[in-house]
């Protein structure tokens, strides 16, 4: 099917006409967002404002989905909508970093959230134009422990016909893709001993830590253009004068093929610890606490609609580059997906203290605007036009 592009700037228009009565209460949610940042799984008062702001425009809100307690499914349908009407999922994130706030522009990807579906539900109700199901989803702990997938195994894509959501960026993008991704927890066991007075008697475990290090520098010489392994230590020991009988990393290991990285480049990292360990003489225990993270798979059905809100809205889309890593790529294996980037400040970088100050600053509003009717305007699009979703599933099914 040919996306109709003609009709989306009138459906941007529509959209536009109705965004100053939501704007003011979408950026008042993005500044109190960031003013009060929560790391993964501590998002208490951003779930808060943003089921309240919800419940309050007339959807039926589930808290604590599951048994995460800042989580939430909000749902809305128009009235009397018959069997086969789409069901389109908006994601919000709302989780900030450690020690840097909201660096990655969570606080504006739930505001474009927020804004989609209350643009579409007015729209809707006053146009009666097309009957919906929407659904807001607030997935907490996208950063580092993949918070959608918990989600996933206990059913919130049931029923669920496509899925987007609207993240910041350094430009404006429908098609990218991201990698996939493996968190690994390692600790190194060892022996403590005076380091002055007996450091013979000692087994070093920050020396297995640091051997392990020096080991994943060279192996990146053997390993794919695509391939990346990044590591913190959040154990060195205890103190200068004793010999370290613990020692422990964190370690992202990311890859464009999913099966590459588990089959290949997660066993050879692997082998890092373990051979470190030998050589030290230190204990070694490798664990994955948190569940992979795929990589995306853009819709081309639903990136085209997206393109054509973008063209409407007069923003230049550009070729995106394959980036870091997110839980929507696990959303995009399961249902069609789209997961755009809108420019905030150019040539941002997120994870960054200007990136932070900008999700924060008067550059969001317009990338808070612009977001929530790209969400809009593409829901928008599949609601008057099922045949849309029809398609988007063929294109799924047949990549």
């Amino acid at each position: 099917m040919t996306v109709p592009t003609d009709t989306m700037p009138e459906i941007v228009d529509g959209l536009r006409d109705r965004l100053p009565d939501a704007l003011p209460l979408l950026v008042d949610v993005a500044a109190d967002l960031h003013a009060h940042p929560e790391i993964r799984f501590t998002e208490v008062h951003a779930a808060a404002r943003l089921t309240a702001e919800l419940e309050r425009a007339g959807f039926a809100v589930t808290r604590g989905f599951a048994g995460l307690e800042t989580a939430f499914v909000a749902r809305w349908s128009t009235p009397d909508a018959p069997p086969g009407t789409p069901t389109i999922a908006v994601f919000c994130e709302y989780d900030a970093l450690e020690g840097i706030g909201h660096a990655c522009g969570h606080n504006v990807i739930a505001a474009c959230g927020l804004g989609a579906g209350l643009l579409v539900k007015e729209v809707l109700e006053r146009t009666r134009a097309a009957p919906a199901h929407l659904v807001v989803i607030g997935s907490p702990g996208e950063e580092g422990a993949a918070g959608k997938v918990p989600m996933i195994e206990a059913g919130v894509l049931e029923g669920i016909d496509l899925a987007v959501m609207v993240h910041p960026s350094a430009h404006d993008s429908v098609d990218g893709t991201t990698l996939s991704r493996v968190a690994l927890d390692v600790e190194f066991g060892g022996r403590a001993s005076h380091a002055a007075a007996s450091p013979e008697l000692g087994v070093n475990a920050l020396d297995a830590a640091t051997l392990s290090l020096n080991a994943i520098g060279l192996l990146r010489q053997q390993l794919a253009d695509d391939v990346r392994v990044h590591a913190i230590v959040t154990d060195g020991g205890q103190a200068p004068n004793i010999i370290p009988e613990h020692a422990a990393l964190r370690v992202f290991v990311r890859a464009s093929e999913r099966a590459h990285l588990l089959e290949d480049v997660v066993p050879r990292v692997r082998a890092c610890f373990e051979g470190a360990a030998i050589a030290t003489g230190c204990s070694v225990l490798v664990e994955e606490r948190t569940p992979a993270y795929d990589a995306l798979v853009s819709n081309p059905v639903l990136a085209d609609v997206a393109r054509a809100a973008y063209a409407a809205l007069g923003r230049e889309v550009a070729q995106a580059p394959i980036t870091g890593s997110t839980d929507m790529g696990n959303v995009s294996h399961v249902v069609p997906s789209i997961h755009p980037m809108i420019r905030l400040i150019p040539d941002g970088v997120p994870h960054t203290r200007e990136f932070a100050a900008a999700a924060g600053g008067p550059e969001a509003e317009p990338a808070i605007a612009d977001g929530a009717v790209l969400l809009a305007a593409t829901a928008l699009a599949v609601f008057r036009d099922p045949g849309l979703a029809v398609s988007a599933r063929t294109a799924f099914d047949a990549r």
